[in-house]
């Protein structure tokens, strides 16, 4: 029989992710999917499973689980205090969490999102090929709510062999980003454009899964009438009427009606999901 997850202590915001749902943004549904996938990744393989099985991904406070046969999990991603059954555990290498035992993944310390996966992965039904929880769209399981039961699969490979500091990549002190400028850059003005590739911004605490929010100078627009709805890709810089800069994230809209100024390669992402509130933010021409 598989083990199941009893849900103790949900967190602020705890939703089960895997690499998403691709292919399907000319249905209107959204990729979704874990926002830090380098973390994601060496978390599954640190306790044998495929790079994209479906694990738990915190935000800020962590959770807690019971399971009721024994299980190997690994928590990584951002930092945070781990404890079975309020013993200390380590952070970032596997560990055996007995039946009945409370996992307690403890708020980041630093950075946002922390990741718990388990061997054999989490066994929700998928939607549309994905385990993945969709904020925007509502597909896939919902957050996480306290009693829970989540199912854990059966580990089909053995553990690997583990470094004794596996290399998680430190939260950003500084969030750089890399910024391909188009499609819409022409619809703001030559200073806008200098503005966004030097500008110091920050990370707004009003940012979630489905954009990044910036707070600094505002992007004045060459072109003020209305755009046609077009569409979103995995890290489009749109500019709202505020004049502030979002970059959009793995939950973002497929379609959308403001100007994108620029795209941020995915690969540079990763950071993003870790950038607390307040973290400065500069764009770079990319």
């Amino acid at each position: 029989m598989t083990a199941k997850l009893t849900v103790v202590r949900p967190g602020a915001l705890t939703t089960i992710q895997d690499d998403g749902r691709t292919g399907h943004a000319h249905l209107g549904v959204p990729r979704s999917g874990a926002l830090d996938a380098p973390a994601l990744h060496l978390a599954n393989r640190l306790v044998g499973n495929p790079e994209n099985a479906a694990a738990l991904e915190t935000t800020l406070t962590g959770c807690a689980l019971r399971p009721d046969r024994q299980v190997t999990a690994v928590v990584g991603g951002a930092p945070c205090r781990v404890t079975i059954d309020g013993r200390p555990a380590p952070w970032g290498t596997p560990v055996r969490v007995p039946a009945g035992a409370t996992l307690d993944i403890g708020p980041a310390t630093h950075g946002l999102r922390s990741y718990v996966a388990f061997a054999g992965g989490v066994l929700v039904e998928p939607v549309l090929g994905s385990r993945s929880t969709d904020l925007l769209s509502g597909l896939g399981p919902a957050p996480l709510a306290e009693g829970d039961l989540l199912p854990v699969g059966r580990p089909t490979e053995p553990r690997p062999a583990l470094p004794a500091a596996p290399p998680w990549p430190a939260p950003p002190a500084e969030l750089i980003l890399p910024a391909r400028l188009g499609p819409r850059a022409d619809w703001f003005t030559p200073e806008a454009v200098r503005t966004f590739l030097t500008a110091a911004y920050t990370v707004s605490p009003h940012s979630n899964r489905i954009g990044l929010r910036t707070e600094g100078p505002s992007l004045e627009r060459e072109l003020t009438g209305e755009l046609p709805s077009e569409g979103m890709v995995l890290g489009a810089v749109q500019v709202p009427p505020d004049g502030r800069p979002v970059v959009f994230l793995h939950d973002h809209p497929t379609t959308g009606g403001y100007p994108v100024i620029a795209v941020v390669p995915e690969e540079a992402l990763a950071a993003a999901a870790q950038a607390v509130p307040g973290t400065p933010v500069r764009f770079t021409s990319g």
